[in-house]
């Protein structure tokens, strides 16, 4: 490993974004504990709707850290040579954004100086006790791998350890998407489609993510990506973007078709605020309009074009976790089929939340989190993707394009 030398200007620079970065994070750190002396009543959550906004940010931080590993497990497993070459980033964005993503959940759970009980003691009948072996099973696997792709003597172990971290990863999404796949006190889970559909949006939010980071660092350094890279990477992400929109359909459409169910289906997609949010946000925003921007003609081989999309894509991430977790939790679990259920405890009713700005704050100290982590790993080692020119050349010849 060799430190990058850095002119002074970018040195100013990186001064200024990690600033900007601690003073996000020290903001979520803040907002934590303003919730925490002054108790969830400062939030919008209650009694039915529990994990709030906090969650959708944590959330989303957690899946696509799996999913941008998706680009160095394609160049280590499969041999890609392009993708190879963005292996290092992937790694490092995978580990920044897992660390913002358990930052927020852990301090969103409330009673964050209990952690070390949390971590030594286990209920192994809970998906959550899972989890913990998996989010720290991933950040010593993907650190090792980053080792072997940064140090060359242990280059030839960078397969075997890409292999392991392509698994593990999956492992960890299924574990994600089963935490509300075994969840049967919310009507709105308890779905077994739900950890390959988590898997796969994996795979479209972190390869958004990658995109964009690697846009903002190619412009930095005045490098531009070449068309063969970008026209590659643009079919993979509409690829990801379609299966996702796939999946979407066979929740529902599966949800549908059980009689129990049709009665929540029509409150998420008709009846309630989140079927604007739903339609819009997600189906349009973050999937109908990027395959346009991605496969058609005209546009689809401009580099704005891609970062259009992929900004698209992470905006319908929220849109799709806000109205998956929030309006899965204000929707009434039905105890007795056919029968109207009332009491004090706001059985039968529809829950009301409205995200408050402590939560906001937390959720964006999550993201500060990642980012300040990827602005001090890409200033410290060589993060950034070196291309082949001549070996792509050829390859676009050879393809026709």
């Amino acid at each position: 490993m060799s430190l990058v030398p850095h002119s002074r200007a970018e040195e100013r620079l990186f001064y200024v974004l990690a600033a900007v970065g601690g003073l996000v994070v020290a903001i979520g750190l803040a907002a934590a504990l303003h919730m925490e002396h002054s108790g969830h009543v400062v939030t919008g959550m209650n009694n039915q709707v529990v994990w709030g906004m906090p969650h959708v940010f944590a959330i989303f931080l957690i899946v696509a850290a799996s999913g941008v590993l998706n680009v160095a497990s394609i160049g280590s497993v499969f041999g890609k040579t392009v993708y190879k070459k963005r292996a290092p980033l992937s790694g490092l964005l995978t580990l920044a954004m897992l660390a913002g993503g358990l930052f927020v959940l852990m301090l969103d759970l409330g009673r964050a100086d209990r952690v070390i009980i949390a971590a030594t003691h286990y209920n192994f009948t809970s998906v959550f006790a899972w989890n913990v072996f998996l989010y720290s099973g991933m950040f010593g696997i993907v650190a090792v791998y980053l080792w072997t792709l940064m140090e060359r003597r242990m280059n030839p172990w960078s397969k075997p350890l890409g292999l392991t971290a392509f698994l593990w990863r999956l492992i960890l999404t299924t574990g994600t998407g089963s935490i509300f796949g075994f969840l049967v006190a919310r009507q709105a889970y308890q779905s077994a489609i739900l950890a390959p559909m988590f898997i796969i949006m994996s795979f479209a939010w972190g390869l958004a993510v990658f995109l964009i980071v690697q846009a903002t660092m190619f412009r930095w350094n005045q490098m531009t990506l070449h068309p063969t890279v970008l026209k590659r990477m643009k079919n993979l992400l509409g690829l990801f973007v379609a299966a996702t929109l796939y999946f979407v359909a066979v929740y529902h459409l599966t949800n549908l078709y059980f009689a129990r169910q049709a009665s929540f289906e029509k409150f998420l997609l008709v009846d309630s605020e989140f079927a604007p949010m739903f339609w819009i946000g997600q189906v349009l925003i973050g999937g109908i309009v990027p395959l346009v921007l991605l496969y058609l003609p005209s546009l689809s081989m401009r580099c704005g074009s891609l970062m259009t999309a992929a900004l698209l894509i992470v905006i319908g991430a929220f849109f799709t976790l806000y109205v998956f977790i929030i309006g899965g939790q204000a929707y009434p679990l039905e105890l007795f089929p056919g029968m109207i259920v009332s009491s004090s405890f706001y059985d039968g009713q529809v829950a009301q939340y409205a995200p408050k700005l402590p939560e906001i704050l937390l959720g964006l100290g999550g993201v500060g989190v990642a980012f300040l982590m990827t602005t001090v790993g890409v200033r410290v080692l060589k993060f950034l993707p070196e291309d082949d020119l001549t070996h792509l050349d050829q390859a676009a010849i050879h393809q026709g394009d």
